[in-house]
């Protein structure tokens, strides 16, 4: 399809910079194809849209400071202030980043990470803050590289933690620098697994007196994991849909979990997943005949119109960016057209838009 199709105009002021506050306070925009439905509410309105005996499924990745800063250093050339967003884990010792300015950085270069401008001027030996360093093992397209450190495994991930910060979506960090405040409001209340660079954003509206509700009126709660990457954040830069490549996220569903979502199912009960990262994974585990498999692996699905869902009944998403590989996957949810004029109202009436935005609940077109 033509990516153009998928896009829109979307006013500055429409873009949220914070989340609402309680988080459950949130706008909600109901949206059922299949109804003609198209109502506004709020997210603390959700257990009113669900039955006993649905599942909701959470994506319990945790974000890490996975925004790195530091200097190329290359012999016989001047060191150069690079910023490296790491996207996914490859080993204990590597990790596949994105790299800042990528046309400087060649394979064989090495990088020392620290955070803070003391550290980037740190050949002065004006500052003792810790220092990380690695090799760039692989250069790919579009800035992509694979970083191979000099420590492994849970040192790794310490010093990482030690120099890193919280990526913010680039939507976001144009606008403001990252503060304390992120490193809460960035984060949702049940993350647990630490490995993703960027916040499954539908999970931020949860609080604990809307898990109390939801369990009041016996809704399920399950939980996946897949690290969302970097990737999520690109442009979608061909023409046409099938020429765009996807990045790979690491997932994880358990047999547990499986055969306890399989169990939904079967007794009429709906799966509704909370976040598009959680729904790819969904259907990434899913066979032909909707039974959903345990799933340990990386997944690059990409769902467009035309895509026949398995599994998934219901989509609580934020809204997302103009001609985005999410926006393609809500139109392939509800219909293209459905999800436009969906758009259009939530823009003509103030929706506040992508991770620290509003949210919508879509039911799946039949």
């Amino acid at each position: 399809m033509r990516v153009d199709l998928f896009d829109f105009d979307l006013p500055e002021e429409n873009i949220a910079l914070r989340p609402a506050n309680p988080r459950d306070s949130a706008r909600l925009l109901v949206v059922d194809p299949n109804q003609g439905r198209m109502e506004d509410h709020r997210v603390f309105d959700l257990p009113s849209f669900l039955r006993p005996g649905d599942a909701l499924v959470f994506n319990d990745t945790r974000v890490i400071p996975a925004q790195l800063e530091g200097v190329r250093l290359r012999e016989g050339a001047p060191e150069t202030v690079v910023s490296a967003t790491l996207h996914m884990r490859a080993d204990q010792s590597r990790w596949k980043a994105f790299a800042r300015p990528g046309k400087r950085i060649k394979q064989g270069d090495r990088i020392r990470f620290g955070y803070g401008r003391d550290v980037v001027n740190s050949s002065s030996g004006a500052c003792g803050l810790a220092h990380l360093e690695a090799t760039v093992e692989e250069k790919g397209e579009d800035g992509e590289i694979t970083l191979l450190f000099d420590v492994s495994g849970p040192v790794l991930d310490e010093a990482i933690a030690s120099v890193g910060h919280i990526p913010l979506p680039p939507y976001i960090a144009a606008k403001r620098p990252e503060d304390q405040q992120d490193q809460t409001d960035y984060q949702t209340i049940y993350a647990r697994e630490k490995g993703a660079v960027a916040a499954p954003t539908a999970g931020l509206h949860f609080t604990p007196d809307l898990f109390a509700a939801l369990d009041k009126a016996g809704i399920e709660r399950h939980f996946v994991t897949l690290h969302v990457g970097a990737g999520t954040f690109l442009p979608v830069k061909a023409d046409d849909t099938d020429d765009h490549k996807m990045h790979f996220e690491i997932g994880h569903v358990s047999q547990e979990t499986a055969d306890q979502l399989n169990a939904v199912k079967a007794r009429g009960g709906r799966i509704v997943c909370v976040g598009t990262t959680s729904l790819r994974l969904i259907e990434s585990a899913a066979a032909e005949d909707g039974t959903i498999q345990p799933w340990s692996d990386a997944t690059g699905i990409f769902i467009t119109p035309g895509y026949r869902f398995r599994a998934v009944d219901i989509l609580m998403t934020n809204f997302h960016l103009p001609k985005s590989t999410l926006f393609m996957l809500v139109s392939a949810f509800c219909g293209l057209e459905t999800m436009r004029d969906a758009y259009k109202h939530a823009i003509e009436t103030g929706y506040r838009f992508y991770s620290y935005g509003d949210s919508s609940l879509l039911f799946r077109k039949n």
